[in-house]
């Protein structure tokens, strides 16, 4: 089943580094899963996160306010 990864960030550089190392770790160990940016600021309140990037996988918040390394992202989503 394909996992669900949203990223949210309103564009800030921190929010566009956490999205390449994502990118990156789906691609280079061919994870089944859709990557969404959401930048809404309405729809990141929806996820009651204050500091971003945050890193949220099947609706599940993982990380929140930090660049996560790329073996991090993968543990996360094994």
């Amino acid at each position: 089943m394909s996992k669900v990864i949203k990223i949210l960030g309103t564009g800030c550089p921190k929010c566009k580094t956490m999205t390449g190392i994502v990118k990156e770790v789906v691609s280079e160990n061919n994870i089944d899963a859709t990557v969404e940016k959401v930048e809404d600021i309405m729809e990141i309140m929806k996820f009651n996160v204050m500091t971003t990037p945050a890193l949220v996988i099947d609706d599940i918040i993982t990380i929140k306010g930090r660049i996560p390394s790329k073996d991090e992202v993968l543990a996360l989503l094994k």
